[in-house]
């Protein structure tokens, strides 16, 4: 069993420095849930089985002293060596590979609980949502926002906020549901979307921009054009390159046919229980206008809060929009 607990956890470092290092992606919520229920088994194994069986042989152990010391002390002799106390806590003691699993059963299913229905960290692996978010950010999303759902199938069991445009939101990318993407929302189900020479408009009404100075983007190694757009009441910052074209070459998705390229526009309707994100790096963003709505089913919750950058410390604390 020793062996066995060393190779899984071996396996889960991996797997976890490969996820940080960005070589594979990866559904920490099943991961999680795995976790969970592999050391409930150890748990209720120690609990039943190995606990019961190390007091049984602590107590025959007892018992043996008694009977030795008895017998010995019916042939007159009083002095006994041997450490009793010592011999019992050393069968009593919980080997390693049961303290690192049904001893850290209580920790990870408070873990999964947390990260299922209350807070999840979540990497920002590209440049899309610059300057709101960083290329290594690492984020808080809330998980109860926009209701509760059960972890792994994601069926939404309570409803809460509605999504608002202008949320930051992470989801499951619809073209592969085992990654996570985050993008600013833009139009909820009903909303007619039109992005045209970079500017967008909601419902026919120009999304209001104003210049604010020149933002220097690290990752990119450029100075961009940095601007405030606003939309309905929140305010948020977006880069913006005029030299850029217009040029869409979209996937084919889901309801394609609510949508029509030109070669400087792109016009959506936007469905029924659905969404159309944008990232803030306009130019430097495959999101909506590429591969299309994101469905209610694949949110996993609202960005909130920047909790660590190993590269750049004064990150930590961030909050946004």
């Amino acid at each position: 069993m020793s062996a066995l607990t060393g190779l899984l956890y071996a396996a889960l470092v991996a797997y976890l420095g490969g996820w940080y290092q960005g070589y594979w992606s990866g559904d920490f919520s099943l991961l999680l849930f795995i976790l969970t229920f592999a050391t409930f088994l150890y748990w209720l194994a120690e609990r039943f089985h190995f606990k019961p069986q190390r007091e049984a042989a602590a107590a025959t152990l007892s018992s043996q002293d008694a009977a030795r010391r008895a017998s010995l002390a019916a042939q007159g002799i009083t002095q006994v060596d041997g450490d009793l106390q010592g011999a019992r806590q050393r069968l009593l003691m919980q080997p390693w590979w049961l303290d690192w699993t049904a001893g850290l059963f209580p920790v990870i299913l408070l873990v999964f609980l947390l990260r299922s229905f209350l807070f999840e960290p979540f990497k920002i692996p590209s440049g899309s949502m610059v300057p709101t978010l960083l290329v290594g950010d690492l984020i808080l999303v809330n998980k109860f926002h926009y209701g509760v759902r059960l972890p792994v199938i994601d069926k939404k069991i309570i409803s809460n906020h509605d999504v608002q445009r202008g949320d930051v939101m992470v989801f499951k990318f619809p073209e592969d549901t085992s990654q996570n993407f985050i993008k600013r929302v833009a139009g909820i189900p009903g909303d007619e979307i039109r992005y045209a020479n970079q500017k967008l408009y909601i419902n026919g009404k120009l999304a209001e921009t104003q210049f604010q100075n020149q933002f220097y983007d690290v990752d990119g190694h450029a100075t961009r054009p940095l601007f405030i757009e606003q939309l309905d009441a929140k305010r948020h910052q977006i880069l913006v390159e005029p030299q850029y074209g217009n040029q869409v070459h979209p996937d084919d998705f889901p309801f394609r046919d609510q949508c029509v390229y030109t070669a400087d526009s792109v016009t959506c309707k936007v469905p029924a229980g659905h969404y159309f994100m944008l990232g803030d790096n306009r130019d430097n963003s495959r999101d909506s206008r590429f591969w299309g709505f994101v469905p209610d089913r694949n949110i996993v919750g609202k960005a909130f809060m920047v909790w660590m950058n190993f590269g750049n410390l004064k990150r930590i604390g961030t909050f946004f929009d």
